[in-house]
């Protein structure tokens, strides 16, 4: 069996220079968008993998309570985004400029077990994520605020830099979905999941 890579150390703040955001990565595969909302989508996965990949729990609670680790979101960057990028999941283009997108990694202790990608308008960023190394569910919840989750996407995505970090091959499954409040739009989230997680919830595929 193959040891698990370990989370690379993150340098001082006063080390670093300004960081960027990674591209997103290509989805080689996507389930059709009216399968994900009537929940058939995903035949192919395992009982906890689609718990996992197509519930509406939260994925970063979901995280600690498998690995028994508090979970740590260390951000990547956070930065303007013009909303043009082909690759942006199409609910995107639902939300008022200007827009922001947030990246990070998901880890428990030295494993790191997921990355992803945020978008928001500027105002509502500003509002909701005072602390952006906090998890976003974590955020969004504080003083008890109702949310509703909408499972959007269902994909297979693949980046180098996602085969580097996970220290696995690609592709990697990955969803994307909605955070909505009284009916308005918050967020729209894309996470990628790595194959370590097979550690806890057993095979992908069934």
């Amino acid at each position: 069996m193959v040891d698990p890579p370990l989370r690379p150390p993150v340098a001082a703040a006063d080390d670093q220079a300004p960081a960027a955001l990674l591209p997103s990565p290509s989805l080689i595969w996507q389930a059709a968008a009216n399968e994900v909302l009537e929940a058939s989508a995903g035949r192919q996965l395992s009982g906890p993998w689609k718990l996992m990949l197509l519930g509406d729990g939260s994925p970063t609670r979901h995280l600690q309570l498998l690995t028994g680790r508090p979970l740590e979101v260390e951000l990547i960057a956070m930065a303007p985004d013009p909303g043009d990028d082909p690759l942006l999941p199409r609910e995107v283009g639902e939300l008022e400029p200007p827009l922001l997108r947030r990246q990070v990694w998901l880890a428990c202790g030295d494993l790191t077990l997921g990355w992803a990608e945020s978008w928001w308008n500027r105002r509502e960023a500003e509002a909701q994520l005072q602390r952006r190394e906090q998890p976003i569910w974590r955020s969004l919840t504080e003083g008890r605020s109702e949310l509703f989750r909408e499972v959007d996407g269902l994909a297979l995505a693949e980046a180098p830099w996602l085969e580097r970090r996970f220290g696995r091959e690609g592709p990697f499954w990955s969803r994307h979905y909605r955070f909505f409040r009284q009916g308005r739009e918050l967020t729209v989230i894309r996470e990628v999941f790595s194959p370590l997680l097979e550690t806890w919830l057993g095979p992908s595929r069934c």
